[in-house]
């Protein structure tokens, strides 16, 4: 088997070999890792003289490794293991004057893996001199730990259960837990002192001669600190030669062995500050260890002398940046666990004054890595800072500590001098830079809320010097301190207008906002959007942007600042002219009412970049472009389109004439129409590029829209916006007219029908009645037999938009288009899915369609389903809402169908009868139903709907979604009962309870609750009635009940509700009437006491409900008390047991 397993894994990984014969070695080897007893050969294999190939021995030894962590191994068999390779370890790693070649790392690691499986399975009962006789491979003999191989191996193991047992980054199961910690406690028991005493025999031998055992060696101290005694390492002789490996730091040269072997020594601080411990024997620890001296002899270094050098240490930078960042945060939470002014938070507090210098040090350093390794502690130091200043006025001591780190904030955020903005190759740095920043101004915030008017100072004189320096050298000031200027104008602003904007009663609403719109006046003054850098440019137009209202009350610097979004707006760079497009929108838009006067101005400026140019996707776009995304190449256009609504927005200013308005309009619509025209033909013959030509067309006209007015006829009494004068309506019918003769010719594009659809949305409120008449052609445009669900959905709701708008003038049109409509909807219904996107958008369309007919309804258009054109469809219209209230696999449209026949039942059942709670409407005798005969259709039809959902087997009653729907269900049966009133009982009675299995006693008590609840009570009722009962067959079981209320009482004032045929005075037949005849009778005792104990008792037999409140039992009788809650929790198990079927209920 030997040879077998060596030749198959020999042909797995030869390059060269047959790939047919490959793939057999492959299943054949990969069938060894679940075979038993594979282990065995392969253990022969990878110990074997003369050694195989690495990578046979590789993968043999990863099958012992497996079968001995999976528990295939018994503990024969691991002795077996165990004597077999330490008899290959003794002789080759441990023996003096060894000449064979010396196994690679590779295995070397390998055989360490194996030990450390061994340990973790065999170490607690079978291999208890696991430590002796891996120490015994690292002597030669009785002297010193010099034997090399042996202490390669040995730290190498070491590490490896330190991972295997000890690592907290690590996710283990609880079991896997459970075992490591019983391992770590019989180390601690049996062979930790051993171990740590050959941690110090090794690095007093070897630290300072061999970098490689001294880097193992202080990697395992490291690692072992955490879950070991302190004093193993935290003693004068360990100290010593921990100090003594520090001193490598100071080497203007280092090899690259004693670089690593410092970092590791680093490193062991790190993680003994790290270990957990009293807050006092931590600040003790840290004065022990002199660690700040540390610091400062480890900053002062020559790799840390400067940072701008070219032998700057990065690594050891971030090494000694994690020690101040982990000293640091235990420095702060002693701090913010001890009392204040205690011995320990003297101490602390002191530490902290100590260690800042380093922590803004390594805050400030010119590398991006550096700095974030300390990010977490200059965060904790800032909140503990925050905290403590709460209620209190600012101090002299905490800003001495807050503005050094808030300069090295800024000194953070601002671009380094080697970093060139905008250029390909440095996207990937200007994203973490980006980054960085975010996570900077969360810092300034904390600095903020700590002392706000050392931040708003700060800032200020950073801004004001910068703008000072604009002013005087102009083009020459480093673009990267003006940036950083405008970068901290824009994030003053979230403490500014942090009351919700910028100004209240005409003044600044706050000091932060004072002082922000200073620096605006010093922005704009300095013309500080001439300058000639894109990152300048694109921040001064955010802030123009974020801050418009201060122009509200700054006029004077519109005109100036809008010259300057015009000049951006034909930037060179297509990054900052595509951003420029879509600000030079919110400024328009949010300055509507200030730049009317530009308008003529602004048109002409921006008209040759109205020029639309179609481009059809490259084959490489089509590629990466998503079902509904555009194309790189046309993502232009996506931005010119903000162009477009910016001219509609201005020319709808209402400081501009309507004449004006309409010469401003066709100067930019009229080139349009006129590419639409030459293009329409080309389009229609099927050139593509034609056709996305005529939809950009059609985009940008309905853009312009957009822009131009928010007025919708619908809202028009609420605030919405102007509408449009009649030569705007007319100018915009024209839009119309060219849109629709477009869909017309090309309704089979679907870019079309949706560039079609966008703008007529956005035509309703601008042209109004006059787009009634054309309503049959545009649904014809845009429902043609290749619409998709999702197209018809969208146009249900474009459809609510213009009935919500035009409900007096639509009935006529709706009337005539409806049948048609709602046959294309069904077909859509109807049609099959081939997947999940066709899945939601058939819900969507489901619950589009519902909607419309909600809205229909609301908008007292309800004639229009039962006109004499539309009877003949009524009955499918009717049909497919009760087929989707049986849906049970979509819960939320059930109850939309549920909501809608409800209000079919309101519009069309006449008055009500009775009110919810039943008492009779004297003016109204009888049904007087709006359409005859249909207050029995509505019992009829719609009332056993209510019970179509719970009783299919389906239905799950825990389903948050389905909850909503039966509580809908339940509002259809009260709507149907004030419409008719005892008719409905009646039937429900005779008929629809009865024929579910219901006895006398459940219906009654049913009808009772429908009667007499209040709509929102009786929706819980219901919702509980079937919950408790699961399917309502199901009610069967419990209906033997003397007198039961099934599945329904869970607290006493239902059970109060229930009129009780029992007569307390006589002797309770059975637990149950015992139930009820001591809980009434206590109940409705007069005596307080009484009434209280039994409500005490329900609340402790049966759970309390969340609106259910109990009064308190001070003073009343213990026993008492004690018995009856035992009764009764009692008389609750049984009644449990008995509606489960598991106790006979008499």
């Amino acid at each position: 088997m030997d040879e077998q397993i060596i030749s198959a894994i020999q042909i797995a990984y030869d390059p060269s070999a047959n790939p047919a014969l490959k793939r057999q070695a492959f299943d054949y080897v990969n069938q060894l890792r679940q075979e038993p007893s594979a282990w065995q050969p392969c253990l022969a294999i990878s110990l074997q003289v003369p050694r195989q190939p690495m990578v046979i021995r590789v993968y043999c030894l990863e099958i012992v490794n497996n079968a001995v962590q999976g528990g295939l191994v018994d503990q024969q068999g691991l002795k077996t293991i165990e004597d077999q390779l330490m008899t290959y370890l003794r002789k080759f790693y441990g023996e003096p004057g060894q000449t064979d070649t010396p196994d690679p790392g590779t295995i070397v690691n390998k055989f360490a893996q194996t030990v450390t499986f061994l340990f973790s399975t065999f170490y607690g009962a079978g291999w208890e001199t696991c430590f002796d006789d891996l120490l015994a491979l690292t002597s030669t003999g009785s002297g010193p730990k010099d034997n090399y191989p042996g202490l390669i191996f040995y730290l190498t193991v070491l590490n490896a259960i330190h991972d295997e047992i000890g690592d907290q980054l690590l996710s283990r199961s609880r079991a896997e837990q459970d075992r490591a910690n019983t391992l770590k406690d019989l180390i601690r028991a049996r062979d930790v002192q051993k171990i740590a005493r050959s941690w110090e025999e090794i690095l007093s031998h070897w630290g300072t001669s061999n970098d490689v055992v001294a880097e193992l060696c202080l990697k395992a101290i490291g690692k072992w600190v955490s879950w070991v005694d302190i004093s193993f390492v935290v003693n004068q002789s360990m100290l010593e030669l921990l100090f003594q490996q520090l001193e490598r730091a100071q080497k203007v040269d280092p090899r690259k062995s004693e670089e690593q072997a410092r970092d590791a020594a680093i490193d062991v601080f790190t993680e003994t500050v790290a270990k957990k411990m009293p807050s006092a024997d931590k600040v003790n620890m840290i004065t022990f260890l002199n660690l700040e001296t540390v610091v400062s002899q480890l900053v002062t270094c020559p790799p840390l002398r400067d940072s701008r050098a070219s032998n700057y240490d990065v690594d050891l930078a971030e090494t000694v940046a994690k020690l101040v960042n982990t000293t640091t945060v235990d420095i702060v939470k002693v701090l913010e666990t001890e009392t204040q002014g205690s011995p320990t938070w003297v101490k602390a507090e002191q530490l902290l004054v100590a260690f800042l210098p380093h922590l803004l040090r390594f805050f400030s350093d010119i590398f991006d890595e550096v700095c974030s390794t300390v990010l977490n502690a200059m965060n904790d130091v800032l909140t503990f800072l925050r905290r403590t200043s709460q209620g209190e006025n600012a101090s002299a001591q905490r800003a001495q500590m807050l503005l050094p780190i808030l300069k090295g904030i800024f000194l953070k955020m601002r671009y380094d001098d080697t970093a060139d903005w905008g250029q390909e190759d440095e996207q990937t740095d200007e994203a973490e830079f980006q980054e960085l920043r975010k996570r900077l101004a969360g810092l300034q915030s904390a600095i903020a809320a700590a002392d706000e008017q050392l931040y708003i100072d700060a800032i200020s004189a950073l801004v004001h010097d910068t703008f000072e320096r604009l002013r005087s050298e102009g083009s020459g000031l480093n673009w990267r301190d003006l940036d950083l200027a405008l970068h901290e104008v824009y994030l003053i602003g979230d403490l500014a207008v942090r009351g919700g904007g910028l100004y209240q009663k005409n003044k600044p609403n706050s000091p932060a906002a004072e002082k922000l719109v200073r620096m605006m006046l010093e922005m704009v003054q300095s013309n500080t959007g001439s300058f000639a850098h894109p990152a300048i440019q694109l921040q001064y137009m955010e802030i123009s942007v974020r801050y418009s209202s201060f122009f509200e009350k700054h006029s004077e610097y519109i005109q100036p600042v809008l010259q300057n979004f015009l000049e951006l707006a034909h930037h060179p760079s297509l990054k900052v002219k595509a951003r420029a497009w879509y600000l030079i929108q919110r400024l328009i838009r949010q300055l509507r009412g200030f730049v009317g006067n530009a308008a003529e101005a602004v048109v002409q400026r921006l008209q040759d970049l109205l020029a639309i140019r179609a481009e059809l996707p490259s084959e490489e776009d089509r590629d990466d472009m998503s079902s509904d995304g555009d194309s790189a190449t046309d993502s232009t256009f996506t931005s010119q389109l903000y162009l477009f609504e910016a001219v509609g927005c201005i020319c709808g200013a209402n400081t501009v004439p309507s004449d004006k308005q309409v010469q401003y309009l066709s100067a930019v619509m009229q080139p349009l129409f006129v590419d639409i025209e030459r293009n329409l033909e080309a389009a229609r013959s099927g050139n593509e590029l034609a056709g996305l030509q005529v939809h950009h067309g059609i985009m940008a006209l309905g853009t312009i829209a957009r822009g131009f007015s928010d007025f919708n006829p619908g809202l028009a009494t609420q605030g919405s916006g102007v509408e449009p004068s009649p030569q705007a309506k007319q100018a915009f019918a024209q839009v119309a007219e060219v849109t629709l003769v477009s869909l017309t010719a090309l309704n089979s594009s679907f870019q079309i029908r949706t560039a079609a659809r966008f703008a007529f949305s956005r035509l309703i409120g601008m042209v109004g009645t006059q787009m009634m008449q054309q309503l049959p052609q545009w649904v014809d445009g845009l429902l043609t037999d290749s619409s998709t669900r999702d197209e018809m959905a969208l146009f249900l709701r474009l459809l609510d938009q213009v009935i919500f708008g035009f409900k007096n003038d639509i009935q006529d049109f709706l009337d005539r288009l409806f049948s048609g409509l709602l046959q294309r909807v069904f077909a859509g219904i109807s049609a099959a899915t081939a997947g999940t996107d066709d899945e939601i958008e058939l819900a969507e369309l489901k619950r589009e369609y519902l909607n419309f007919l909600m809205v229909i309804l609301g908008n007292d258009l309800g004639a229009i389903l039962v006109s004499a054109r539309n009877q003949p469809i009524f009955d499918s219209v009717i049909g497919s809402i009760e087929h989707l209230a049986r849906d049970v696999d979509d819960f939320p449209t059930a109850k939309m169908a549920f909501l809608l026949l409800s209000r079919m039942c309101t519009v069309w059942g006449g008055p009500d009868v009775v009110s919810a709670t039943g008492q009779a409407n004297g003016s109204v005798p009888g049904p007087q139903p709006a359409l005859p005969g249909f207050d029995q259709f509505m019992i009829t039809r719609f009332s056993p709907l209510c019970w179509a959902l719970p009783t299919n087997p389906s239905f799950n009653s825990k389903d948050a979604q389905a909850r909503q729907a039966l509580s809908e269900a339940a509002g259809l049966q009260k709507t149907i009962y004030t419409k008719t009133g005892q008719q409905y009982l009646t039937w429900l009675q005779e008929k629809e309870l009865r024929t579910m299995g219901m006895n006398d006693n459940m219906i009654a008590e049913y009808l009772q609750k429908l009667a007499t609840m209040e709509p929102k009570a009786f929706k819980v009722f219901f919702a509980k009635f079937i919950a408790q009962g699961g399917q309502i067959p199901a009610a069967k079981a419990s209906a033997d009940l003397p007198g039961a209320l099934p599945h329904t009482f869970d607290n006493l004032d239902e059970l109060l509700e229930r009129p009780s045929s029992i007569d307390p005075s006589t002797q309770p037949a059975n637990l149950y009437d015992q139930f009820v005849v001591e809980s009434v009778k206590m109940a409705k005792s007069k005596n307080s006491s009484q009434h209280n104990q039994a409500k005490k008792a329900h609340k402790n037999g049966i759970k309390k409900p969340k609106t259910f409140r109990y009064p308190s039992l001070k003073g009343t009788d213990p026993k008492f008390r004690r018995n009856h809650k035992h009764a009764l929790h009692g008389t609750m198990k049984a009644l449990k047991e008995v509606r489960e079927g598991k106790r006979d209920a008499a």
